[in-house]
């Protein structure tokens, strides 16, 4: 029995921040102090507030420790671990109790306690490469009522009576697709997991299989009890090397503990997994472009009907649901329906767990209740928009998402009122903006990774996001019309009605939000030949204000094509001519005498 447990982050976050050297530190000074018997040190998952990694946690006290460097690993040792006294200026700022060796729940600080953690409930808290911890939490007890106590119809019952909506994106409900896979009669038929998580900032279900592999595995076990399945397949993308290490070695510890494969919980019920690693194709977190690279093929979406419940993988009955989704299953058998459906709201039941990034002050995972509003998230847990700058806009659902205005920033969040502002829920990527963002640009970034990242099988999605993309470079670069703008919205109309895929049919989505939330920013660009936010460098220059510039010169010496001129102390003049925007200047500037116009 170990009287004191350090659990350190093993996400990829923080792994790319040194948390495997201060793991190793942490054994080295451990045992150099000769407190191997009395200390154990635990890799985890992600514990959530990535702004603040690496973190480590030290129980039973709760000393949260964030930033944490390799070389504070000797004065954590000398003196918490052996001296029993509190490092704190390496506290997270907001557990600190002052004159005290005491610290604060890290539930009653802003950024944890308006969250509800079910599908987050073990990252941060297990080793996620040991199945023993999973089994300690209740691990697989769920799968073991299944096959011991209920009949599939049962599972589905459940499933469907605790409104348990797809997290991937569309929020179908979850039991009625198990229900038609289920109905439908075959000699085979399977379970997958989209864990294909491609959408630009987020994070949410590698965290999960980082943090928590086993609950998939066993959720996809139930699926498959459900259903009449003997096979699953996770499809994973490649670049998770840190996911696919922990899931193949979950799956390994399954089988040896025969909670995969024959006869599981020695019954008639048989249920294997295996891995398949995706190339990192967008398009490929479709649900018929995915289960067509699983079969060997190039990943491209097929039409429907028929649907994968009815012909799927390899043309068998197939569900499909992502790793998020999954998460929630085993605590639905195991607290009831009642339980999950208690939280969110009347049509989006239980939480959702969204990666918090952008121009906010604590980046990271939060996991609330259905019906949370953006203000809550943003403000509250958020911490706020940083350096005195204020909120303009969210994005959701990434490119497939639209962008939310500071007027609709209380409107609670779910399925229905995201789609009825023009947004969607997405996989849960929010990615936060302030003033300085330009909402054309923002449209065509989004615009430039479907273009890229569409599969061309269909023309409407290859053609007409290549000439969404097109008309957006004309008006950032100064050069549109108003003609362009109402072109814009006609072709955005015509990929949705027409394309063959999701991908294709909301690609149009940033462009359509942008352009009702922010016309009057594109009129600008169009009419004043201005961008309000100055960020389009074809519409931006950089000036000397007069009666800032102290004439000290370190603009002119730091700018790379000599288009500053000016003597000591006296205002300098930028060539607007020869100015390449770099920006260089007004980083330098130690008086804020240069300014974007």
């Amino acid at each position: 029995m170990y009287r004191s447990n350090v659990l350190v982050c093993g996400g990829t976050g923080c792994t790319s921040s040194n948390s495997e050297l201060i793991i190793q530190r942490l054994k080295e000074e451990i045992a150099a102090k000769g407190l191997e018997q009395e200390v154990n040190v635990i890799r985890t998952g992600c514990f959530g507030l990535c702004a603040l990694g690496p973190i480590m946690i030290v129980y039973p006290e709760g000393a949260f420790y964030s930033m944490v460097k390799p070389d504070d690993v000797p004065e954590i040792v000398e003196e918490h671990l052996l001296k029993g006294r509190i490092v704190k200026r390496l506290l997270y700022q907001e557990t600190v109790v002052e004159n005290s060796n005491s610290v604060k729940s890290l539930n009653h600080t802003p950024f944890y306690e308006k969250q509800h953690r079910v599908a987050l409930r073990n990252c941060g808290v297990i080793n996620p490469e040991d199945i023993d911890e999973y089994i300690a939490v209740d691990g697989y007890q769920a799968l073991g009522k299944v096959l011991t106590e209920m009949t599939p119809q049962d599972v589905i019952d459940v499933i469907t009576k605790s409104g348990l909506r797809g997290r991937g994106g569309a929020g179908f409900p979850t039991g009625r697709k198990w229900l038609f896979a289920a109905q439908n009669q075959a000699d085979q038929k399977y379970v997958c997991c989209n864990a294909d998580e491609g959408d630009p900032g987020a994070f949410m279900d590698r965290s999960i299989l980082e943090g928590d592999p086993h609950a998939v595995l066993e959720a996809m076990a139930i699926a498959g009890y459900a259903i009449g399945a003997s096979q699953g397949y996770i499809y994973v993308r490649a670049e998770y090397p840190i996911a696919v290490k922990r899931l193949q070695i979950a799956i390994d510890q399954a089988r040896e503990y025969g909670l995969l494969g024959k006869h599981i919980f020695d019954t008639d019920f048989n249920f294997d997994i295996e891995l398949r690693l995706g190339a990192g194709a967008f398009v490929c977190g479709e649900e018929t472009a995915l289960m067509t690279s699983i079969e060997g093929k190039r990943g491209e979406p097929r039409p429907r009907p028929p649907f994968p419940a009815l012909k799927g993988l390899f043309g068998k009955p197939t569900i499909l649901n992502n790793v998020e989704t999954y998460a929630n299953v085993a605590q639905i058998i195991l607290k009831g329906a009642d339980w999950f459906a208690s939280m969110g709201t009347e049509k989006s039941k239980g939480t959702k767990v969204f990666a918090l990034g952008g121009k906010i002050k604590h980046t990271g995972l939060v996991e609330v209740p259905m019906g949370t509003t953006l203000r809550e998230i943003v403000e509250e847990i958020g911490g706020g928009v940083p350096d005195g700058h204020t909120f303009k806009a969210a994005q959701t659902g990434g490119p497939s998402g639209g962008c939310i205005p500071a007027s609709q920033m209380d409107v609670p969040i779910d399925y229905d009122n995201l789609i009825a502002i023009g947004s969607m829920m997405g996989s849960g990527g929010l990615i936060v903006m302030d003033d300085t963002t330009c909402m054309v640009d923002i449209a065509k970034f989004f615009l430039e990774f479907t273009v890229d990242e569409s599969c061309g099988k269909c023309t409407p999605c290859r053609v007409g996001t290549r000439r969404l993309l097109e008309i957006l470079n004309k008006i950032t670069s100064g050069n549109g019309t108003l003609e362009d703008i109402d072109r814009l919205e006609e072709l955005c109309n015509y990929l949705k009605e027409n394309s063959l895929c999701a991908l294709g049919q909301t690609a149009p989505n940033p462009v359509l939000s942008t352009l009702h939330y922010f016309r009057d920013e594109y009129i600008a660009h169009v009419t004043e030949k201005r961008c309000p936010a100055g960020a389009c460098k074809a519409l931006t220059n950089y000036y000397i204000l007069e009666d800032k510039c102290k004439g000290c010169t370190l603009c002119a010496r730091n700018c790379p094509v000599g288009a500053i001129s000016g003597t000591v102390k006296k205002p300098h003049v930028i060539d607007t001519s020869k100015c390449i925007k770099c920006g260089a200047c007004m980083e330098k500037c130690k008086f804020n005498a240069i300014v974007k116009r």
